[in-house]
């Protein structure tokens, strides 16, 4: 018992440095400046012929000159024969273009951008995903930002859209934690974590970094390994890597609609966590395993009635407190609802550690194609 009280007592301290961190970033709401940066912004995309058009249509509602973004779409290798709309018919006004992945890894998604980067005229790249929508300032926001602060890399905010099920609330709680560990561990000047669905960075940065080698071998990570190999070097480092906390420039995206599909996505994510270059990411997730392990010896104790029932009680309630609070003020944030919280939190300790445990030996299926993690 000694040694679950430590575990998460260390778990309690680490989600407390979060929430500081997190309060840590200044929210950045300026408008005011006149467009100066030009922007490709690439989409990598397999099958998402339902998806694609929502997108476009969000991207022709962009409050930014045309002449300063190009969309680049990059096919790798769909079967559903997606067409680009006509442009008049959802008013598209911006170029466009589409382009088929030349695959050289076992990362199709680190392959796409890496061919779409080959034939971009601009100087910032942004990234985002087939199934997302871009608020109408998300460019503008950007654009303020870069002229602001002149960084070399940004990264953004993700929600989930969805209806009033139990498990897109249990998606967006899960979405919501991660979203707040990203913010806070920014505000503490650890930032290890970012999303590619919102995710900004210079094409000199992607040069002198040379692109993704070294972790080509991994079929996820094209947002976090890039990310961390920024920080980490001597020519960015956090100075140059920043996080927009503006709500403006959260891009919004499609939860899951099956509890097999959504293991099989976290358990992509988790794989990559053991080839993170960040120790202070590699000591989160072991200290998230360990007080999730807790909960599950503390839950079964105190249903069972073993041990101090008023420490297991405590320990309870200060595990369910912390991460409220950092979940909830994430998704104030984000402005997305914090429901359900109760019985996703006792379920989740359980779903996590099953998607950890798997992502160590298993195999997993995404867009129609299987990986090894």
């Amino acid at each position: 018992m000694l040694a679950v009280t430590v575990i998460l007592f260390t778990y309690f301290a680490t989600i407390l440095l979060l929430i500081h961190g997190f309060s840590k970033i200044k929210t950045f709401d300026n408008l005011d400046l006149k467009p100066k940066n030009a922007f490709s912004i690439i989409v990598p995309f397999r099958n998402e012929a339902e998806n694609l058009p929502i997108l476009l249509e969000s991207l022709s509602q962009l409050n930014y000159p045309t002449n300063l973004f190009e969309v680049i779409l990059v096919d790798d290798q769909s079967t559903d024969e997606f067409q680009i709309p006509v442009p008049v018919a959802i008013g598209i006004r911006f170029q466009i273009s589409v382009i088929n992945n030349i695959r050289k890894s076992n990362s199709p998604k680190k392959d796409a951008i890496t061919t779409a980067i080959k034939h971009i005229k601009n100087d910032w790249i942004t990234t985002t995903d087939a199934d997302c929508v871009v608020p109408e300032n998300w460019l503008l926001s950007l654009d303020n930002y870069i002229q602001n602060q002149k960084p070399e890399m940004i990264a953004g905010a993700v929600k989930y859209s969805g209806d009033h099920s139990f498990l897109h609330y249990f998606q967006q709680l899960d979405l919501a934690s991660l979203q707040g560990a990203t913010i806070g561990s920014f505000g503490l000047s650890k930032g290890f974590m970012c999303n590619g669905a919102n995710l900004t960075y210079t094409k000199s940065l992607f040069e002198k970094l040379n692109g993704f080698e070294g972790n080509n071998k991994i079929a996820s990570g094209d947002d976090v390994f890039l990310l961390q190999k920024a920080i980490n070097s001597p020519n960015f480092g956090t100075e140059k890597v920043h996080y927009l906390k503006s709500e403006n420039h959260i891009v919004t995206t499609k939860p899951l609609d099956n509890w097999k599909d959504l293991f099989y996505q976290r358990v992509r994510w988790a794989s990559k966590t053991t080839s993170y270059q960040s120790n202070f990411g590699k000591a989160l997730g072991l200290i998230v395993f360990g007080g999730n392990i807790s909960l599950w010896f503390v839950l079964w104790n105190f249903c069972f009635g073993n041990g101090n029932q008023y420490l297991l009680s405590f320990l309870l309630l200060t595990k369910l407190s912390v991460d409220f609070l950092l979940i909830y003020k994430t998704n104030v944030f984000l402005k997305s609802k914090t429901q359900s919280y109760l019985t996703a939190s006792i379920l989740y300790p359980f779903f996590s550690i099953s998607v950890a445990l798997y992502a160590l030996v298993g195999k997993y299926e995404w867009k129609g194609r299987k990986f090894q993690t």
